[in-house]
């Protein structure tokens, strides 16, 4: 059998695997979820190995999450040595915090020598100080120092999520000596795409593209073909900030260099979509109010994930109610504003909502700044105002035939007009200013424009009422 036809096999069986491990909908399907279950209680390990041990990682990890608690480290126990550590890359960190516990210290620095460098520090990371400087010491020398040196690195930052096997060369070097000594080196990638440049400090000097090498003839030095390394990172610098250079260069993979302009490692396009889903994940859930929470956390993470923010919810709810409050004799002589006050503060709050996510979506991309934010605020400005007239015209229509009062139709949608358009600028403005104050607008933004919304359409409501009807 040719090499090829070995490829197309593992390929073929690589889809029929899949389609045996997912149901239509894409989840881990129930025939071979209990297959796994009951090879587990059985302590079936033939089974194990054979269905199980060479899934792909991500497949794992879906196969992990689906089990119940106590079958996950059982499940890792019967695999052993065959257990795919990174797999533990691809599910919440409360399941991965639960099965590093679980496991045998020996069998953790074991398969963590396995692992790419970026794999491995995405486990250790999570992990207590003293217990990650135990797993450490036990592994060998060179893979502790590397290790090490990117945990240093801020959290969060190119240099925790970069890779620390790489291949460089110095320029003097010709191509034959390349790639001689990529057919002979094993300590090498799995895989890599292009070939670094550096000097005798290792100062980064360029890069040379695998495809330039085999276009070119042996005897030709390394310097002749090299060129300028595109956009390297930072090892401090952001991994959101990281991944917004990949996407405006369209990179597949970008050198990371320290203060001095040394090269530390590379940071490849997997690594990258893995920091755009975290950090876009992120930002929803700060959205919402409920931090870094994850499904697989207990009810006491949950709890302690949501209170804070709604104890601050429930802070400014009294705002509102003050407001209302001021007009409590307006209230008791027309029964019908207590009816539609609601409706004014919700639709400002839905459309304050609206306005907010678009704002803060476009602050984390950096779609939104200070070059175009007028035009963006007069644009929902004019979306506000729109929005606001066409719908206070059906409240009033509504209201006016509900309640049969035409001037009480009126009122309700001068207030609807007033609070649209409030609630478009609330939306927009908020965010800005907290991102200019150096806040993050994601995690504070809701609070803050709900609460304005509900003001200013209660007050709006009631003032005008109280006002035209002369309560």
């Amino acid at each position: 059998m040719s090499h090829l036809d070995e490829e197309v096999l593992k390929e073929t069986e690589a889809r029929e695997t899949t389609d045996d491990i997912y149901n239509e909908e894409g989840s881990v399907s129930a025939e071979f979820l209990a297959g796994v279950q009951q090879a587990i209680a059985e302590g079936n390990t033939d089974y194990l190995r054979e269905e199980v041990a060479n899934l792909h990682e991500s497949e794992l990890g879906d196969v992990i999450e689906a089990l119940d608690y106590d079958s996950r480290p059982e499940l890792v126990r019967l695999l052993g040595d065959e257990f795919d550590l990174t797999a533990l890359t691809e599910v919440d960190e409360a399941i991965r915090l639960d099965i590093i516990e679980s496991l045998p210290s020996e069998q953790l620095v074991s398969a963590l020598s396995a692992l790419d460098s970026d794999d491995a520090v995405y486990i250790l990371e999570d992990l207590e100080d003293e217990e990650r400087e135990n797993i450490l010491a036990k592994l060998p020398f060179t893979e502790r120092i590397r290790l090490t040196r990117s945990l240093d690195y801020p959290e969060s930052s190119a240099g925790r999520r970069m890779q620390t096997e790489f291949v460089a060369v110095p320029p003097f070097w010709t191509v034959g000596q390349t790639i001689d000594y990529m057919r002979e080196d094993d300590d090498l990638p799995d895989s890599f795409s292009q070939i670094f440049v550096v000097d005798p400090t290792f100062r980064l000097l360029g890069a040379v593209d695998l495809d330039s090498i085999l276009r070119t003839k042996r005897q030709v030095k390394i310097e002749t073909i090299m060129r300028e390394t595109n956009h390297p990172i930072d090892a401090e610098l952001d991994q959101e900030e990281a991944a917004q250079v990949f996407e405006q260069y369209d990179l597949l993979s970008a050198a990371v260099v320290d203060n001095n302009g040394r090269l530390v490692g590379v940071l490849t396009i997997d690594d990258v979509v893995d920091v755009i889903h975290e950090e876009a994940d992120e930002d929803i859930k700060r959205l919402g109010g409920v931090g870094d929470e994850e499904l697989s956390d207990n009810v006491v993470r949950a709890v302690r994930s949501r209170f804070g923010w709604l104890l601050i919810n429930m802070g400014t709810a009294f705002m509102s109610a003050s407001v209302i409050g001021l007009f409590d004799e307006s209230i008791g002589q027309m029964i019908a504003l207590a009816v539609l006050m609601p409706v004014v503060a919700s639709m400002g709050g839905n459309a304050g909502t609206q306005t907010m996510t678009v704002t803060v979506r476009a602050l984390a991309t950096r779609d939104l700044d200070i070059y175009n934010a007028a035009r963006i605020i007069r644009r929902e400005a004019g979306v506000g105002l729109f929005n606001g007239v066409v719908f206070a015209l059906l409240i009033a229509l509504v209201a006016g035939y509900w309640f049969d009062n035409p001037q009480l139709g009126g009122v309700v949608a001068a207030a609807m007009i007033i609070n649209m358009f409030a609630a478009a600028m609330a939306g927009i403005l908020i965010p800005l200013l907290l991102d200019r104050a150096g806040a993050d607008p994601a995690i504070s933004s809701s609070v803050f424009v709900t609460t304005t919304t509900d003001v200013i359409g209660f007050f709006s409501f009631l003032g005008i009422a109280t006002w035209w009807f002369n309560i």
